[in-house]
């Protein structure tokens, strides 16, 4: 809802009479909590429920009411929304008491999207159940209120384009503009950066650190032209762009001057202060330093301070969708740089390449406890005589660099440092094709890494035209598509027969549940699964999802719920990662269910639920079921 949107509150004629008491009944027996009371007990509360109907854009409740009701949406649509996120929900949904913050700084507001009917139970009798039912306490209480800056700065980053953070017509001049007039027009104007325009297309850039270090420092004569010192075209991002996408940018490659463009025009220019003042996050300078160094005992020094960033952006509240690709875009920058020094120390590549990610860091889905997949596709030119010395020291330079900087050596040897995934494009080509023709167990394991990938540094064009004839291929594949199945349907939700958690119940990691295996990468799986069968060249989980729903894989709420799903799972891990980290532990992923409250073990299980419906449903689809 736009901030300027004043909508209409609810008023006492919109009261109507009793709801149908069957729905009404089975919505309280489906409740996770409500359920457990007894019959008795439930038609008691049936009776207090009060059912209001509210025109679309009325506002059903808000603030601490809205947290002191339970409230029974009956009919239509309502959409929770504070300053961080929104939540459309949807008959027979039940929102506010042990649902929605108290904390005043939430700013929490229910408001009607279309004509609904929602039956509210009263703060009195919430109270009264919390005392007469014991195990209600806690459901019913409000969640711990957010920490003071937990207005998830990377969701506001999401939210705002990169338009509103253009604060002055781009200053522009001619490619033949001298070094002289250039450093007048910079002063004059009090910028940072000059963007070299003819005929209104975009040619470079120049930065006040361009003048000093390309031109000053080398002693270039002042008259030379401009365009001779510039960075010719430039990265740049659409004006209608989220900011959050500006600042990956800026991160991933340690860049801090971004012109954005309006088509084929630049409109103007944002920094990486533009972006920090929106948002305090170290990210994009961290990137920066990552750029500075020169040894790999730095970037070592720089790698440790992810850790902090992560733990950072668990107390500031940040979703796990922005915490993985900050995190990820860190891990990039690495990457590159460790490239960089390599081709320095080895000398340029004798013929192109593309250095690609695999797994969590190709998906921008990484944690601070991430080891490493990656790949290096080789132009066809390659031969193997006299190319191969040079690119088995290179990857292996940029993989045991990588070790180093925390991102340990893949235990399965997936690494361009592998002389087998170190291979020319019609090699990769093959291998797809393998894989995809005979699906034996350890090619279902290889796609399960292969299939996500995405080109970090290098001649991207290699991985893509590779990406969209395999693609091609896919959809069509109906025995490689089942058994992917079969594959994924290995790692299953910890619920019991009757949806009860089921923790491991031996061994070190006894009384605890594994985040990644038993939840997020079941959702992993399924997500490629759509994509694959829809020859979708999507990779973020996220944006499968949302392809599948649009494609058709999956309905638009399957998709929906399993996203909610997973940020709930990721979030969670990211949290428990944070908290062992700041305790002097290493990170993991292993986590007690007694160490969550009611409430979010409730959470726990229904996200687990809806994994393992969705796993049901693609399995009868593919099995003819």
């Amino acid at each position: 809802m736009d901030p300027s949107e004043t909508p209409r509150p609810g008023t006492a004629d919109e009261i109507v009479g009793r709801p149908d008491a069957n729905r009404v009944a089975a919505a309280l027996a489906a409740h996770r909590v409500l359920g457990q009371l007894g019959d008795d007990a439930r038609a008691a509360l049936q009776a207090r429920l009060a059912p209001q109907r509210f025109a679309a854009g009325a506002v059903v409740s808000s603030g601490a009411a809205l947290a002191a009701r339970l409230a029974l949406l009956l009919a239509g649509r309502v959409e929770i929304a504070d300053d961080r996120a929104r939540l459309l929900l949807h008959a027979p949904d039940w929102f506010g008491a042990g649902v929605t913050s108290a904390d005043a700084r939430a700013r929490c507001r229910a408001r009607a999207v279309d004509e609904c009917t929602v039956a509210f139970v009263d703060a009195t009798a919430v109270d009264a159940l919390r005392r007469s039912h014991p195990m209600l306490a806690l459901a019913l209480a409000p969640p711990d209120p957010a920490p003071a800056q937990a207005s998830d700065p990377h969701l506001n980053l999401i939210r705002l384009p990169v338009r509103s953070l253009v604060r002055r017509d781009p200053v522009t001049t001619a490619p033949t503009t001298t070094l002289r007039e250039a450093a007048e027009l910079m002063r004059d104007r009090r910028v940072s950066s000059v963007l070299l325009v003819e005929q209104g297309r975009l040619f470079g850039l120049v930065t006040d650190r361009d003048l000093r270090n390309r031109a000053l420092a080398a002693g270039v004569d002042p008259s030379t032209a401009l365009i001779d010192i510039a960075t010719v075209a430039p990265l740049t991002i659409p004006v209608d762009a989220p900011a959050f996408d500006a600042l990956l940018l800026m991160a991933r490659h340690a860049i801090h001057h971004v012109p954005v463009m309006d088509g084929e025009r630049v409109v103007g220019m944002i920094t990486a202060t533009d972006v920090t003042e929106q948002h305090g996050t170290s990210a994009v300078f961290l990137a920066g330093d990552i750029h500075k160094q020169t040894t790999l005992d730095g970037l070592v020094g720089c790698a440790s301070r992810v850790k902090a960033l992560q733990t950072s952006l668990a107390a500031a509240g940040s979703s796990a969708w922005a915490t993985g690709h900050l995190v990820t875009a860190i891990t990039d920058a690495l990457t590159t740089r460790l490239l960089h020094l390599g081709e320095a120390r080895f000398g340029p590549p004798p013929v192109d390449y593309a250095w690609v990610a695999a797994g969590s860091q190709a998906r921008s889905e990484q944690t601070a406890k991430s080891d490493q997949d990656n790949c290096m596709i080789l132009d066809d030119a390659y031969d193997e005589a006299a190319h191969g010395a040079y690119f088995e020291q290179l990857a292996t330079f940029v993989c045991d660099g990588l070790h180093a900087c925390g991102y340990v050596h893949c235990p399965g040897e997936m690494m361009a440092k592998t002389a087998r995934w170190r291979q020319p494009r019609h090699v990769w080509r093959d291998y797809f094709d393998q894989w995809i023709d005979t699906p034996e167990p350890m090619a279902l394991m290889l796609t399960c890494v292969f299939f996500d990938v995405r080109s970090v540094a290098g001649r991207s064009e290699l991985l893509e035209t590779l990406r969209a004839e395999v693609l091609a291929r896919t959809p069509r594949a109906k025995l490689f598509l089942a058994l992917m199945v079969g594959n994924a349907l290995t790692h299953r939700p910890p619920l019991g027969l009757f949806g009860q958690l089921t923790p491991a119940r031996r061994g070190t990691h006894k009384g605890t549940i594994d985040l990644k295996h038993d939840g997020i990468v079941p959702v992993i799986d399924l997500a490629r699964i759509y994509a694959l069968g829809a020859g979708n060249p999507a990779v973020n989980t996220h944006d499968r999802l949302a392809h599948a729903a649009d494609s058709g894989e999956i309905s638009p709420e399957g998709a929906r719920d399993l996203r909610e799903a997973l940020e709930f799972l990721a979030g969670l891990r990211i949290r428990h990662q944070a908290e062992r980290m700041q305790a002097g532990f290493e990170a993991d992923n292993q986590l007690r269910p007694s160490d969550l409250s009611n409430f979010e073990r409730s959470q726990l299980k229904d996200a687990f639920g809806v994994v393992k419906t969705l796993q049901d449903v693609l399995a009868m689809r593919y099995r003819g079921g």
